[in-house]
């Protein structure tokens, strides 16, 4: 496999014909870029603060009436937040829209995901209207417009040295997992697909997943794993057989790790 690109993702015409069947492909040839390069370490978090402030300002009725509907449908408190882990796995207070109730069974543990989801909360996972408070995330320094997509704390310990990489760069509201499977891939690609962003970060690729964001909400694709509401749970990578490897890498999708976990 070529060092310049340890996963394929049809960067250049000849993985084309490599036998991949991925969802979508770069339509630019990314090659590695430096962590030190002038948009890693200023124009990202420049570009993040000319869109992501423009974008409160006018998405604020959009908001508001979300808010609304929440506090209608749902009860308080309008906002879900929960500890995710950001660069370099420093913990931060994400912010969402919530999706689910707050109910209980007898001995008050909550219901699982299927039990406690509202016609309102499908809808807004659906469009991903639910992301929209992840703006402040944005201007608050904690996340960027594109990156990995910020994930469980407890997941930490259960990745390897080289999933952790995905920490070296600030999560995101999209990425280029989320273009490219969303939550109907496997764990171990998505996390591949975030290490081959975080190597080939550019102003050039991050507008293109914006681009592909808008046509993946719009088609509403990936939204989530097969009969499950939220992504299902990471349990850490297993040995994987020659046979499951050969299949990922032909394209075809696996079976969710686990049990669900709220996301």
């Amino acid at each position: 496999m070529d060092s310049q690109n340890p996963f394929p993702l049809a960067e250049s015409a000849s993985s084309h014909s490599s036998g991949l069947d991925l969802p979508r492909r770069s339509l630019f040839r990314n090659r590695r870029t430096s962590p030190r390069s002038f948009y890693a370490r200023f124009g990202k978090r420049l570009f993040d603060l000319a869109v992501a402030v423009p974008a409160l300002i006018l998405l604020s009725p959009v908001m508001g009436a979300i808010a609304l509907a929440v506090r209608w449908k749902l009860g308080s408190p309008v906002l879900f937040r929960h500890e995710r882990p950001g660069l370099d796995g420093r913990l931060f207070t994400l912010l969402k829209f919530r999706t689910m109730t707050n109910a209980r069974s007898a001995d008050g543990r909550l219901l699982p995901d299927e039990q406690r989801k509202t016609r309102l909360g499908t809808f807004l996972r659906a469009t991903s209207l639910d992301e929209l408070p992840e703006l402040f995330n944005v201007v608050r320094g904690e996340m960027s417009l594109v990156g990995p997509r910020p994930l469980m704390a407890r997941y930490l310990s259960r990745y390897t040295r080289e999933q952790m990489r995905r920490h070296d760069t600030r999560p995101g509201i999209t990425g280029w997992a989320q273009v490219n499977g969303r939550n109907l891939i496997s764990w171990e690609r998505k996390f591949r697909l975030d290490v081959w962003y975080v190597e080939r970060r550019s102003f050039r690729l991050d507008l293109e997943i914006l681009f592909w964001t808008l046509w993946t909400v719009i088609a509403r694709e990936g939204v989530s794993a097969p009969d499950h509401f939220s992504s299902p749970e990471f349990m850490g990578m297993e040995r994987v057989s020659a046979h499951r490897k050969d299949r990922e890498d032909c394209g075809e999708l696996e079976e969710p790790v686990a049990a669900h976990a709220n996301s």
